[in-house]
C-alpha cells in the first residue's frame, strides 16, 4: 500500500451554500469549486506562511461580503465553516449567478448545473 498517494477529496461544501471564514470576518456564497488549488503562485505566496493552506484540498470561489462591502474570494476548505445565519449575501452578482434563495442557501442556476 502506497501512503504517498493523495486521493482527491470530495468537497465538503457545495455550490449555493453559505460559508464563513474561520479566521477573517467575512462570509459568502459558493459559486464554484476547484478540487485542488488552481490560482497563481503569487497569490498563494502572498498568504502569511504560518496560515498558508495546503494546495491539495478543495478551494472555493465565493461571492463574499465583509464590513467594507462585496467582493470575490478564493478560500481553502480548511478555512471555511458553515454560515448558520440563513441570510443571503449582499453581493451584486448573486442574482446573475443563482436562481434565487430559499431555506438558507442559494438555488443553482439551471444553465450552470450542466
Amino acid at each position: 500500500m502506497n501512503h504517498n498517494e493523495n486521493p482527491i477529496r470530495t468537497a465538503r461544501y457545495h455550490i449555493g451554500e453559505l460559508v464563513r471564514h474561520r479566521v477573517y470576518p467575512f462570509r459568502g456564497a459558493i459559486f464554484d469549486v476547484d478540487p485542488v488549488f488552481d490560482n497563481d503562485e503569487e497569490w498563494w505566496l502572498s498568504i502569511p506562511e504560518d496560515i498558508r493552506p495546503k494546495k491539495d484540498q478543495p478551494f472555493y470561489h465565493l461571492l463574499a461580503e465583509n464590513a467594507e462591502g462585496p467582493y470575490i474570494a478564493y478560500v481553502s476548505e480548511q478555512n471555511l465553516l458553515p454560515d448558520e445565519s440563513g441570510e443571503p449575501v449582499s453581493h451584486p452578482n448573486a442574482d446573475e449567478v443563482f436562481d434565487g434563495f430559499a431555506d438558507g442557501h442559494y438555488i443553482v442556476a439551471r444553465d450552470l448545473a450542466n
